[in-house]
């Protein structure tokens, strides 16, 4: 639970006592007149309330902050993946973070947007390639002149004679 959520639970709380037991007070005291009692009633009630709202606004920002903090959390998620593997395909993001492809579409879309995500993207074919693609040269390997595939953030693995080479 985040800070903002208890707050407005604590607020509520708070301001939830305060009023009940003014009222239960000038409800079951006899010695009261009824202008006191209706003064008293109302000093809880202009107490009480205001609590009792900023702790509802609270407990909705909180709610709201632990919506975004999971989006966050899977956009982390997505770039580490990208990031550690050089590329990988929109399905097996979908898989790794348990959201439907257009969700994982959603999430990639935002970075980009937020121009988090370096790096660029086959639609067609569904796959992510991390910025360290775009820094082959040619994508031959060096030893063998074979066709080069991305192994993970700054590495390049020739898959004919497995010589790696590595990107500034």
């Amino acid at each position: 639970m985040n800070s903002s959520k208890l707050t407005g639970f604590i607020l509520i709380g708070i301001g939830t006592a305060i009023t009940l037991m003014a009222l239960l007070w000038a409800l079951t005291n006899n010695e009261l007149t009824t202008s006191a009692r209706v003064l008293t009633i109302a000093i809880a009630v202009v107490l009480g309330l205001p609590l009792d709202g900023f702790g509802l606004y609270l407990l909705n920002k909180g709610s709201s902050e632990a919506s975004d903090e999971k989006v966050i959390a899977k956009q982390r998620k997505l770039l580490n993946l990208v990031m550690t593997k050089g590329q990988v395909d929109i399905r097996e993001v979908a898989v790794e973070m348990d959201v439907n492809r257009d969700e994982a579409r959603n999430l990639i879309k935002d970075l980009v947007g937020k121009q988090l995500f370096s790096g660029y993207i086959d639609w067609d074919a569904g796959v992510l390639y991390s910025v360290d693609a775009s820094k082959i040269k040619d994508g031959k390997c060096p030893k063998c002149g074979g066709k080069l595939e991305l192994a993970g953030k700054g590495l390049v693995k020739c898959p004919y004679c497995g010589s790696e080479v590595f990107l500034s």
